[in-house]
């Protein structure tokens, strides 16, 4: 099901809804899918098998089309792999996110019990079998084995927005190649120079969103399918009705023992007929499965089918040429996806990441990806010119993370789904040994263009690891220098500053304990707010999170002390303090929770082993987040008015609840630390420059913190911190 604004599942949309969105989604997911009928002939008839051209060798690889078409597209992703969706969101780190909330495969730091409380999180309490028992405890033992599914599904990740460079070169080039056909005269340094200015178009509109450029390019994809439906329908009853012979598997060997090795590497251009799968999954968050999985089985397929049997394309010259400039959105949009997943996963730098559509949450632009891309794209275009040899790079990029997709959904068949072991491994032997066959093919192309993508996958999976890296290591420091709890107590409620009037926030990356950044205040600064608020904004393993499930709030020391913790959790697809007004819905949820203390259980989960016989345990409250308040509350009046319907005690509130909203009044700040991270002299070589080169250089030109957590820069305090790791 798909998650759209406010949470709207799938089976309270409108059965119009669910079309409108499948109409949308030929102009977006199935663009690159519906083209590629003009490449693959081309593209599997370049090599030596142009010299076996004959009715026999065609009929081959019409039936490799057919049934790898069958079997990928339809059987294994549209039947199977579609209904692994995680709340809606599709792609490789789905998958990675349903196993890690099943069977603790997550990296991601500051993981807590309550987050297995989201209403997202969707563990059911199903019966163990003993082969989900025995993967899941492998594991859990084994961080080795943990750390090599990560570099995985990196693999896969990157792969696929590899995908998202050769998809807009190979599309627009090919489209801009067949102009060729008609102005003979036209030289090659103008195709190329075409094709770039298309490229430029293309991105340069991404910005509108999703939904506008889906309403823009699906009457152009649409009217492409209905035309090489109806082209082949009439000339297979026109000149060829045997056509139809040609799906017998028989065919297949057939070419493979007739054409042997020249007829294995073709392989490697037949597989451009399911380019477009991959990403079909990733883009499922910017529609419904529901509505893609419609799209598919009504129209692209049939209309594909038909396509294949009977390959003449270019009595439809300009839709051919149209349809072929749009085939690049998918993959620019499950590029998107991808990226807005790794950076909430702690999996790439920080980048902006804006929500295009009020209905469908899943609907995202990436300014830097986008114009990234559009080089990368370029660069292709330019250094290469030649369609076969990006098709070959292309095809070593689709198969490897189809390959990645099925040894994932093996996994989630046996840990998630609670398959028995003969079903996974009957779903992996299927499918796996078919991408192999193709992936196989394709390694003999990296000479020819192959190593592009390999190159790119290994560039972007090196930045990832160590972002990734990084981050850990810097956790560990925040966890290994914690502020002792004795320590503070012993400052007394004062914590041996002056207490002045107002409300500060430090932020930390602790979801328990207090931070090393807290001990700078404490000994050099000789005062600090009446009320302090330790906070922590993390990402869980889920697409989204309710709001009303956002915000978690507890106690940190006794009362006197007027010192809390606010864990503010996020999926892996929302942007944090976006549509509501963070501060007011703190200060609602700080005097919530004092009016309604100590009467519900302590579920925090503070475990600092120095606090626990020193501090008295407090009870955790989740809160509702208010949307869309753009009032800025300035006064005591005023912020109980905005509560209207959060206390059961509107007219009576506790002493610390009215010296919270005084301290409002006086203002907040926001105290972050400004860390450098350095790696210590007895780290490894790789440590030492993964720390101090890559991801120093990676930190130092990502979006800061502050902006990510969109700060009000006139209230902002930075600390500067050194972290050894």
């Amino acid at each position: 099901m798909t998650s759209v604004k406010g949470r709207v599942k799938l089976n309270k949309v409108s059965c119009s809804a669910v079309l409108s969105l499948a109409y949308q989604s030929l102009g977006v997911v199935y663009g690159d899918l519906s083209t590629s009928p003009l490449y693959v002939y081309k593209t599997t008839f370049s090599g030596k098998l142009s010299l076996h051209e004959d009715d026999e060798e065609i009929y081959g690889v019409l039936s490799f089309i057919f049934w790898t078409f069958t079997l990928i597209a339809l059987l294994k992703y549209v039947l199977i792999v579609m209904s692994a969706d995680d709340n809606g969101e599709g792609g490789t780190f789905a998958l990675f996110s349903l196993l890690c909330r099943h069977a603790k495969l997550s990296m991601l730091p500051n993981q807590q019990d309550t987050d297995e409380k989201l209403s997202a999180y969707g563990v059911e309490k199903t019966a163990e079998t003993w082969q989900s028992f025995a993967l899941k405890s492998f594991f859990e033992k084994h961080t080795v084995f943990r750390k090599g599914l990560l570099i995985f599904v990196l693999l896969g990740t990157c792969m696929t927005i590899g995908d998202g460079v050769f998809t807009p070169a190979i599309s627009v080039l090919s489209a801009v190649s067949g102009v060729t056909i008609k102005v003979t005269g036209l030289h090659e340094n103008y195709v190329v120079a075409i094709s770039c200015a298309l490229l430029v178009g293309i991105f340069s509109i991404q910005h509108h969103g999703t939904h506008r450029v889906a309403f823009l390019f699906a009457p152009i994809v649409t009217a492409w399918l209905l035309s090489i439906a109806g082209i082949g329908i009439y000339n297979i009853i026109k000149w060829n009705p045997r056509i139809f012979q040609a799906l017998s598997p028989i065919y297949m060997v057939k070419l493979l023992k007739e054409t042997r090795r020249e007829g294995w590497l073709s392989l490697g251009g037949v597989v451009l007929s399911i380019t477009g799968v991959e990403t079909m999954f990733a883009d499922i968050g910017h529609f419904s499965t529901l509505s893609v999985k419609i799209a598919f089985t009504f129209l692209v397929y049939p209309c594909l089918v038909l396509a294949y049997l009977e390959a003449v394309f270019w009595p439809v010259f300009i839709v051919a040429t149209s349809a072929a400039v749009v085939g690049s959105q998918a993959a620019i949009s499950a590029t998107f996806s991808i990226i807005s997943q790794c950076c909430a996963l702690n999996c790439f730098p920080h980048v902006k990441i804006v929500h295009t559509s009020r209905k469908i949450y899943g609907q995202v632009y990436i300014p830097e990806v986008n114009w990234m891309l559009l080089s990368l794209c370029l660069a292709v275009t330019i250094g290469l010119r030649d369609t076969n040899m990006i098709g070959h790079a292309y095809g070593l990029a689709v198969t490897t993370v189809m390959f990645v997709t099925t040894c994932l959904m093996t996994l989630v068949m046996i840990i998630v789904w609670k398959k028995h072991l003969v079903t996974a491994a009957l779903f992996l032997v299927l499918f796996g040994s078919v991408e192999l066959l193709y992936l196989s093919a394709g390694i003999f192309k990296v000479p020819e263009g192959g190593w592009i993508p390999l190159l790119l996958a290994l560039t972007i999976m090196s930045i990832m690891f160590i972002w990734n890296y990084g981050k850990l290591k810097k956790h560990e420091f925040d966890l290994e220098n914690k502020v002792s709890m004795n320590r503070i107590l012993s400052l007394g409620p004062s914590l041996g500053m002056v207490r002045v009037p107002g409300i500060g926030l430090i932020y930390t990356n602790l979801a328990t304990g207090i931070p090393a950044i807290f001990g700078h205040f404490v000994t050099n600064l000789p005062a600090f707010h009446q009320v302090l608020v330790f906070v922590c904004v993390k990402s869980v393993q889920v697409p989204y999170v309710q709001p009303e499930e956002r915000m978690i709030i507890g106690r940190v020391g006794p009362r006197e002390y007027h010192m809390f913790r606010c864990i503010v959790r996020y999926g892996y697809k929302d942007v944090p303090h976006e549509n509501y007004n963070f501060e007011n819905g703190l200060v609602s949820a700080l005097v919530e929770y004092v009016e309604t203390e100590g009467k519900e259980k302590n579920e925090f989960g503070d475990t600092d082993s120095e606090s626990e016989n020193l501090v008295e345990d407090f009870p955790e409250h989740t809160f509702t987040l208010p949307e869309h308040e753009e009032k800025i509350v300035r006064s005591i009046k005023e912020i109980e008015e905005s509560f209207g319907g959060c206390l059961d005690t509107h007219s009576i509130l506790k002493d610390e609840s009215l010296q919270i909203l005084k301290a409002r009044e006086s203002g907040i700040a926001y105290i972050l630390g400004h860390s450098y991270a350095k790696a210590k002299k007895s780290s490894s070589i790789f440590s030492k420059f993964a720390i101090d080169v890559v991801y120093s250089f990676l930190s130092r030109n990502c979006r800061g913190t502050d902006v990510v957590l969109n700060v009000p820069h006139t209230s902002l305090l930075e600390v500067g911190m050194i972290y050894y790791v």
